[in-house]
């Protein structure tokens, strides 16, 4: 297993002491856990791409446990009453769809379309928005609603991007 790999592996690893921490009520210590696992998801793509380390396996598993990380925050602060329900319907439609349609197209033999800027800008929001609920500053709730929106347009131009890439040639 290389680096990225393993990173990716310390990020699936995160997930249940991110629950621990919140189910304790440490808010600031459940934001740095989550914080650190996205630095991670950074460091592994960056060494990924510039140490020629990229593997099939790291293209499924990193954005698996990225997702798998956003749906335990998402599902933990909606039962802590934090986020309305509507908010996290919304996430986790999109995070599980986003998901299940990579899969379902990765083991079909489709191409997959790479993250661009407006999937990366897409998680930056994210994780201000975050940033201001765990911190308990104002507005940040309404944040995450302009980050749905946006996530919900990222992922349409994602669709577009994915039907081009993967069009029928003409014979």
């Amino acid at each position: 297993m290389n680096l990225p790999n393993m990173l990716t592996a310390l990020r699936f690893l995160l997930i249940p002491v991110y629950l621990v921490v919140f189910a304790n009520g440490h808010m600031l210590s459940a934001f740095i856990v989550f914080t650190a696992a996205g630095l991670t998801d950074i460091l592994d793509g960056y060494i990924a791409r510039t140490r020629g380390l990229e593997t099939p396996a790291g293209a499924l598993l990193d954005p698996l446990a990225d997702k798998l990380m956003l749906i335990a925050v998402i599902l933990s602060l909606l039962i802590a009453g934090i986020i309305p329900l509507a908010a996290a319907v919304l996430l986790l439609v999109r995070d599980i769809g986003m998901i299940a349609g990579s899969a379902f197209f990765h083991f079909r033999g489709k191409k997959t379309v790479k993250a661009n800027w407006m999937g990366k800008l897409t998680t930056v929001l994210f994780y201000v928005a975050l940033m201001f609920i765990f911190l308990e500053l104002p507005h940040g709730v309404t944040m995450l609603w302009f980050v749905i929106a946006f996530s919900f347009v990222t992922s349409i131009m994602y669709i577009f991007k994915f039907r081009a890439l993967n069009r029928r040639q003409p014979g």
